[in-house]
């Protein structure tokens, strides 16, 4: 999927970015269990520094819809399904 944001929007990017992958997962195209895209692939798809996909990232761990790995990666909570 391509992660496209409003750079004009007052919205910051970070939330706009949890609100795009909020949605692959509410939607179900990411599964309990699935990785979500890497932080340097993120990077490449939208532009945005690592410090702000990372601030997206726990946004979403803070919902509970996300775990993080260290090392390996970020994943789908199983408890979202």
């Amino acid at each position: 999927m391509a992660y496209e944001l409003d750079r004009r929007s007052a919205e910051p990017s970070y939330r706009q970015l949890a609100a795009l992958l909020r949605a692959e997962i509410q939607s179900g195209r990411l599964s309990p269990d699935d990785a979500l895209p890497s932080i340097s692939r993120l990077q490449q798809e939208t532009g945005l520094a690592s410090k702000t996909i990372q601030h997206a990232i726990r946004a979403l761990v803070a919902e509970g819809l996300v775990y993080v790995v260290p090392g390996r990666g970020t994943y789908v909570d199983p408890g979202t399904s």
